[in-house]
């Protein structure tokens, strides 16, 4: 074979090794973390977990330390450290301790709007609670939620708006959303299926499907929250279930339950 017909099978050679080293094991430096977890979250420079036994756990140079009680789900951010009890009833991390709130029944909680809290409630409801509310919560604070029309049954806030999923696996972006809080104007529609989405507090937004894939949505800018469309991440053929970001860090946790932190 003369060199002008080896040429463009030396291309193709060349392009099948570039798309094979642009994969998410490449791009992806991780650490596993020792202990089992079936929900990482991670915002204002901390980490909280929760284990299949619903056990809230923090972490503290890697290790799980961990907290009283049993939860549906865990949150840090800048609204605080909060948590759906297991009865749905919301907690408050108040002084180290746990501090049960008065209010509507949540099975989903997220902190890491800019002071505001966010929640999706028993049934689906969808609801807000302004940063002058979180800040002043205290033991026994009747919340005062302000409720948004549409059912949900995953919702999370950073500073470049909020994100959520429904039943169907359908992702929506609730536009209108102002710095301190949450109400927004209207939903917006976003390509893709989702099983969970998860913004971080500085606006990279994550996401994994139904059967364990992870993505990460593209194109978001101050002129474009929304953005662009959603990259696919892979990290040596593991099935995921839920992800969150913080500081330029992603926590990832697995279907069998392992946790994994990468650098981005």
């Amino acid at each position: 074979m003369d060199g002008q017909a080896m040429a463009p099978l030396v291309t193709l050679l060349l392009l099948a090794l570039a798309v094979q080293s642009s994969g998410a094991d490449a791009d992806l430096v991780c650490d596993a973390v020792e202990g089992s977890m079936v929900q990482v979250d991670a915002g204002n420079g901390q980490v909280f977990g929760l284990n299949a036994s619903g056990n809230a756990f923090t972490l503290n140079n890697l290790i799980w330390t961990p907290l009283v009680g049993q939860f549906l789900h865990v949150t840090v951010g800048l609204a605080g450290v909060w948590a759906a009890g297991t009865g749905n009833h919301p907690f408050k991390m108040i002084g180290g301790d746990w501090a049960r709130i008065n209010g509507d029944k949540i099975k989903q909680v997220d902190a890491g709007g800019d002071g505001f809290l966010a929640a999706v409630g028993d049934k689906g409801e969808v609801f807000c609670l302004r940063r002058s509310e979180t800040v002043a919560t205290r033991y026994h604070t009747e919340l005062r939620w302000a409720q948004i029309e549409g059912k949900l049954k995953y919702y999370t806030c950073g500073l470049k708006g909020c994100w959520g999923v429904n039943d169907t696996d359908s992702i929506h972006y609730r536009v209108g959303t102002k710095r301190g809080e949450c109400g927004g104007t209207d939903w917006e529609v976003v390509d893709g299926k989702l099983a969970m989405v998860e913004i971080s507090t500085e606006g990279s937004v994550y996401g994994v499907s139904d059967n364990g894939t992870l993505f990460q949505r593209a194109g978001i800018s101050n002129e474009n929250p929304v953005g662009t469309g959603w990259d696919e991440m892979e990290y040596k053929s593991h099935v995921f279930r839920h992800v969150s970001e913080d500081l330029g860090r992603l926590w990832l946790v697995t279907k069998d339950q392992k946790v994994f932190t990468c650098a981005l």
